[in-house]
């Protein structure tokens, strides 16, 4: 009886490759929007904490970046928060979409398979697959991860999610909560800002705009009716400043007014977006530039 009555809390990490839906999974559980989600690779640079608090219990969600092969310093600490998330897990979920067969990373599959927290293989995005596929992907993960749960999910529509959320809960330590049990994020309010600004270039813009933009918020007074904001999205060439704020500042003002009705969303709340460009040069390889963006040295 004594045992029922601990409070639970826990770390639940999420990796797996890009685009098999990690930011949507936890927007899922968390029941709002923390993470960017797009159909566009390495969406998540950062590893955001979503925090869901119930009776006697608190779950802390690790969104993480996708798992690539850097190919320069902001990438390498990108893999550094995968790396910690992996550490950190009370639980690890693995995600997969139906036409995974392995782990293509070695060093990722030995760290996966040396890790003693449950083990959560969940095959994401089966309302776009068939069952055979869904059924034998099932099949294929259960032999790789003998002691793993293999469950299909569809995260975008909410298919398992209540079940597996009630699973997750199941599995948490006995531990007093990490964090305020207000608190959704540990992310302060400027990252939601920079974030979805982010979220409306990666829509909007192709080839290596979105991948060569970061967002900084310099001001951001709240009041009680409005929240007044001020940022600046770095580029790393003079061309792709030019592209991004568009013929007579056309093309930023659809940016400013797309994260204008996602923040007003986020924040409940009036919002007044300042936005202007400039120029950082080669910021994703520039040490000092990346631990001032909140990235790893």
């Amino acid at each position: 009886m004594e045992e029922k009555n601990k409070h639970r809390s826990g770390f639940i990490s999420i990796i797996g490759n890009p685009n098999v839906g990690k930011s949507t999974l936890m927007n899922a559980l968390v029941g709002k929007e923390l993470s960017i989600i797009t159909a566009k690779a390495q969406t998540t640079r950062h590893r955001i904490l979503g925090i869901i608090n119930g009776k006697g219990f608190q779950m802390v969600l690790s969104d993480t970046p996708g798992v690539i092969k850097p190919a320069y310093e902001m990438q390498n600490s990108m893999m550094n928060f995968v790396k910690e998330a992996l550490v950190d897990a009370d639980v690890l979920i693995y995600m997969i979409t139906p036409e995974e067969t392995e782990v293509k990373d070695e060093k990722l599959f030995d760290r996966i398979k040396k890790n003693k927290a449950p083990l959560f293989i969940l095959i994401n995005k089966i309302d776009l697959s068939s069952q055979e596929l869904v059924e034998k992907t099932v099949a294929n993960w259960q032999s790789i991860f003998p002691m793993a749960k293999v469950c299909p999910i569809a995260a975008l529509t909410g298919f398992f999610i209540p079940e597996l959320l009630e699973l997750l809960i199941e599995l948490l330590p006995s531990s007093p909560p990490y964090f305020p049990k207000d608190q959704l994020t540990d992310k302060p309010e400027r990252f939601f800002v920079n974030e979805s600004i982010r979220e409306q270039i990666l829509k909007r813009y192709n080839k290596e705009i979105p991948y060569s933009v970061e967002v900084v918020t310099e001001e951001f007074f709240e009041d009680l009716k409005i929240i007044k904001i001020r940022s600046v999205v770095l580029v790393e060439r003079e061309t792709q400043k030019g592209i991004l704020i568009g013929k007579k500042g056309s093309a930023l003002k659809q940016v400013g007014i797309g994260a204008r009705k996602s923040l007003q969303d986020f924040f409940g709340k009036k919002i007044h977006l300042e936005l202007y460009v400039k120029v950082s040069k080669n910021w994703r390889s520039n040490a000092q530039q990346l631990k001032r963006f909140g990235y790893n040295n």
